[in-house]
């Protein structure tokens, strides 16, 4: 195996001598493969633990020699799940942010010839949810983990503005990517954290994940070099808390003995089923379905080898096992996919005429649609990516943060009026935005930029224990414990107190916002909450 980026080495590109006919493809075309499949629904009773498939494709010759990866769900692909830090059997949750979850792709994992640094907390204890403020920073995209009491538990929204430790390299080494989507924040990260990005190969086929109960086809350009032959195309699919008998909780069990171990619930449940689909590029369109799993992968995530299908994987439970994928209706198979010779005269033209509205929170972009070859045509795809704080400039594109689109996204045709959100924003902040078109061959558009403004956070707008919390950066520090229980027991026992709280929510998030921003505001807070912290401590020491 080779070790990916810069430091690490260097990223192989694609091998030329893949088995094959050999024949060469017409020139002006390229193969797009068509991955049609379905998703099913999480059977999970808890609302809080219906987690959504993760799927990965890739395509093998015939020898069995990897080729390139089509398709990677975003969990993985962007925001690091496989190679995060902490321990891997950590239990999770609604966003959670740390564990290493090794268990997730591991015969892709193994086979795609490329290792990574391991990640690992900054302190390297990767057995503590909690962490120093100047070892967090703000966090994009993950929640703070939850207890299955907490209300936020249900909702799939995070309680409050999350803080968390993003790792450093380790010595060991990972078949999976570190995250891409970080901004580097140097008072508080580590400095490998600036590194993640560069490490990460698999950007450019992150996608959401297809909605569950609707069809999804995923388009993936075949890589210009590849010769015309047999091939396989791969998916392993992984879901979060799928358990049966075989792979209960009793069998792989909550961690103990570790600091916050009633955060979160144990997450490891069945392993990771494949679906192997034969298909033939050629000069005509040529189709290759399947409709059984062809086995399953290690469950601690250890090896790539395959499994073959055996009775402690869940087959008539829809959802669940080898039915993670649904049968498609009006056909025998839970995958299909078509390679198909398409002609490509030129990318897309620039999206036009781009404007945006803005909440305290979002951002919806409008322009005119571009068309697959200049003007002509649907596009595929979009990509919008950001910076914070500054304009956005066209040559610092493919380095800037990624939006994950809407899966469902309708993609309307050229010189239509095209409509794309972007959410989980801050408050008050300058972002510059990028956006360019896609074709089916994986052609790339002009970037089209323009900077937006979100507005103020709304008056009475609630984070959980805002003060606290931005002075000592996590929701998990151990000094947050007890004033959280004196917020609850004042609440509890008086109407003054229930009134008094309220004000506190009321008129907080603002000075918490401060206080976030600065740490000579962070260490102020700190010193004042100090004596109270203690005092709740041990009641009968004096401050």
């Amino acid at each position: 195996m080779l070790v990916a980026g810069l430091a690490w080495g260097l990223v192989p590109g694609l091998p030329l001598e893949l088995a094959g006919t050999g024949v060469a493809r017409a020139e002006g075309t390229c193969h797009t493969l068509a991955i049609e499949l379905l998703p099913a629904a999480s059977p999970h009773p808890d609302p809080g633990l219906r987690f959504p498939l993760q799927i990965v494709a890739w395509l093998e010759d015939a020898t069995g020699t990897y080729v390139e990866t089509a398709f990677i769900t975003q969990a993985v692909g962007t925001y690091g799940l496989g190679n995060r830090p902490g321990r891997y059997d950590f239990n999770s949750g609604p966003g959670w942010p740390y564990g290493r979850r090794i268990t997730v792709f591991p015969v892709w994992a193994h086979r795609h010839g490329l290792l990574f640094p391991e990640i690992v907390f900054q302190s390297g204890s990767d057995s503590n949810l909690s962490h120093m403020l100047d070892e967090s920073s703000r966090e994009p995209h993950y929640c703070a983990p939850l207890e299955r009491s907490q209300a936020a538990w249900d909702t799939g929204t995070c309680a409050s503005v999350a803080y968390t430790d993003k790792g450093r390299f380790s010595d060991r080494v990972t078949g999976y990517p570190p995250r891409q989507d970080l901004l580097f924040d140097p008072s508080r990260d580590a400095a490998d954290v600036a590194m993640y990005a560069l490490l990460n190969p698999f950007d450019s086929v992150s996608r959401a994940t297809p909605p569950s109960g609707e069809r999804a086809v995923l388009a993936w350009p075949a890589p210009p070099g590849l010769p015309l032959g047999d091939y396989v195309l791969w998916l392993e699919v992984a879901r979060e808390f799928d358990h049966n008998a075989t792979y209960s909780t009793s069998a792989y069990p909550a961690p103990s003995g570790i600091p916050w171990e009633a955060f979160g619930m144990p997450y490891r449940g069945q392993p990771s089923v494949l679906y192997r689909v034969p298909i033939t590029l050629a000069d005509a369109e040529t189709q290759g379905t399947t409709r059984d799993y062809a086995g399953y992968g290690d469950p601690d995530g250890l090896d790539g080898a395959i499994r073959a299908p055996d009775a402690t994987i869940t087959t008539d439970v829809p959802g669940s096992g080898a039915a993670r994928l649904a049968i498609v209706p009006g056909g025998d198979y839970r995958v299909r996919v078509t390679a198909r010779p398409e002609d490509d005269p030129g990318p897309p033209a620039a999206p036009a005429h781009v404007a945006a509205e803005t909440t305290h929170r979002a951002a919806t972009l409008s322009f005119i649609a571009p068309g697959d070859d200049g003007l002509l045509g649907r596009v595929a795809r979009y990509e919008v990516r950001y910076v914070l704080g500054r304009d956005l400039a066209v040559e610092e594109f493919a380095g800037a943060v990624e939006v994950e689109l809407d899966a469902a996204l309708a993609i309307v045709g050229p010189g239509e009026r095209q409509m794309i959100t972007i959410d989980k924003l801050l408050p008050e902040s300058t972002y510059g935005i990028g956006i360019r078109a896609i074709d089916n061959c994986g052609n790339a558009g002009p970037v089209s930029t323009l900077s937006v403004t979100t507005a103020p956070r709304p008056i009475g707008e609630v984070d959980a224990c805002f003060v606290a919390t931005a002075a000592y950066g996590s929701l998990l520090a151990a000094d947050l414990e007890p004033l959280r229980r004196l917020r609850d027991a004042v609440r509890a026992h008086s109407v003054l107190g229930e009134l008094a709280v309220e004000t506190y929510y009321t008129f907080s998030p603002a000075l918490a916002g401060a206080i976030a921003e600065s740490e000579l505001f962070r260490a102020t807070a700190r010193a004042a909450l100090a004596p109270l912290v203690h005092r709740l401590r041990d009641p009968g020491a004096r401050p």
